[in-house]
């Protein structure tokens, strides 16, 4: 058959836990049936929890410091406003090695740049607030489903407040589910599949800008999931004792610490109706690979930027927190190659390592000198995956916040440059709400991870290495 075709379903901001069965009770028919056929990933991360330095990381298979797109493009303090040319991503080499490329959606990895750029045809899909240079076509296609999108308003919506300002979280969107940026996309998609099919092999991109707040859901999604019957999250027993300060305070700062409990209930219900709207926009996306017969040909894989707290340590969006709630994502793969059936794979991975797993696939050639690996050698079953991940965070729309992290299975180590380190014993408190950072049990235990990040920053020329690890090492 050749070289597969590749269809990436990216989302924008979703819990690992909305496609584990054990997890959240949320319905993703379409991502399950993916992972029935193919192999679930259960501990995947995101080397960031920011979404315009997680996809430039996607797109370059390197960790934020070393690409230099460390926090949100479209932000006045962006420390660098768009991914330079000369960077190698997955794009172009996908292009020079012949595929055709095409990208729908969200792109937010550059206030000027576009995927234009990076080797991808953009068919369209974003949103203003993202991509302003890009955002076009929504307010046709909505007028042609008879809504009028100056005159749209949320029902019954739930908002922050904060020194006198107002943030809109959530609300009932007074359309049909056809009408929706979702679905538009899903529309964008399945017309680009219809050409694309006779000019094999290609690479499609389709990035749905939900369940990104404002969790804006049309009925039947918006009433699909009763806010009274959800059982609570166990990270809602967060005290914050023990932790860096700036978590109590970032509470303040988004504006939620005056949310009532019904409040923070109806948000989380909408947040998982908008999970479910946009799965059933997947199963458009795959019943269509059917119908084209392209299918059999096609490495399928979803994925998330990054994580959601939706409430998780009575926290909202993200933020200076590096909590698996926000780092650890979703990931399903199935296709031609990849040994599935419904198997569960426990290894753990990071969303930069897609990069070259797509040039593996299309037979291109791996940069020599990036930081992520394919996932080739898990996606047949045999053994490659990392002992460690790490993560790191450089602020957020009110300046630099230096975090990094190491990851293991069972630990977790996070250096705070503003405030107290945390670690965390996860097979005793797998929603890390102990710090044990100062536990006297505990101290061969943050020696050795600290010496493990500290190896890792200076092994990948992480521009704060050089004070840092003289912290890591003055036990």
């Amino acid at each position: 058959m050749g070289r597969p075709n590749v269809l990436l379903l990216l989302t924008d901001q979703e819990r690992h836990d909305l496609v584990d069965p054990d997890g959240v009770p949320v319905e993703t028919d379409a991502i399950d049936g993916l992972a029935a056929d193919g192999v679930r990933f259960t501990h995947a991360f995101t080397p960031i929890s920011i979404c315009s330095s997680a996809r430039a990381s996607l797109l370059t298979g390197l960790y934020p410091h070393n690409h230099g797109i460390l926090n949100n493009v479209h932000e006045p303090d962006a420390v660098r406003a768009d991914l330079p040319a000369d960077v190698p991503t997955f794009g172009t080499a996908l292009r020079d090695a012949g595929y055709r490329n095409a990208y729908v959606g969200k792109w937010h990895v550059g206030r000027t740049a576009t995927p234009e750029d990076f080797g991808f045809d953009y068919v369209g899909g974003s949103d203003d607030h993202h991509d302003a240079h890009l955002s076009a076509g929504l307010d046709s296609y909505q007028r042609d489903h008879g809504i009028d999108p100056d005159e749209i308003e949320p029902r019954d919506p739930v908002y922050a407040e904060f020194d006198g300002s107002r943030d809109l979280l959530g609300g009932t969107l007074p359309i049909p589910p056809e009408a929706t940026r979702s679905a538009f996309n899903a529309e964008l998609t399945l017309g680009r599949l219809e050409q694309l099919a006779h000019e094999e092999p290609f690479f499609h991109r389709v990035d749905f800008q939900g369940p990104h707040h404002p969790y804006l859901v049309p009925e039947p999604y918006a009433s699909m999931y009763d806010p009274d019957a959800l059982p609570p999250w166990p990270s809602d027993a967060e005290t914050f004792d023990g932790k860096p300060r700036v978590q109590e305070r970032y509470r303040q700062y988004r504006g939620v610490e005056g949310l009532s409990r019904d409040e923070w209930d109806r948000l989380r219900a909408l947040y998982l109706g908008f999970m479910h709207h946009i799965d059933d926009q997947i199963a458009r996306v795959l019943a269509k690979l059917d119908a084209l017969g392209v299918a059999q040909n096609t490495l399928v894989v979803h994925a998330s930027d990054h994580g959601d707290f939706t409430g998780g340590h009575r926290q909202w969006n993200k933020g200076p927190m590096m909590y698996d709630d926000t780092y650890r994502i979703p990931l399903v793969v199935r296709g031609p190659g990849v040994a599935g059936d419904g198997r569960v794979c426990d290894e753990l991975v990071s969303l930069m390592d897609l990069m070259p797993t797509f040039l593996d696939a299309a037979d291109a050639s791996v940069p020599d000198d990036i930081d992520a690996r394919s996932l080739w050698p898990l996606l047949r079953g045999e053994d490659g995956g990392r002992d460690a991940v790490f993560g790191e965070y450089h602020g957020d729309e009110m300046g630099l916040y230096s975090q990094r992290m190491v990851r293991t299975k069972r630990y977790k180590y996070v250096f705070n440059a503003p405030d107290t380190d945390e670690l965390y014993d996860l097979d005793a408190d797998p929603h890390e709400l102990q710090n044990l950072v100062d536990h006297p049990d505990y101290g061969d235990v943050r020696s050795r991870l600290r010496d493990r990040l500290a190896g890792w920053m200076d092994a990948t020329d992480d521009p704060i290495a050089e004070f840092t690890t003289r912290h890591l090492a003055g036990e």
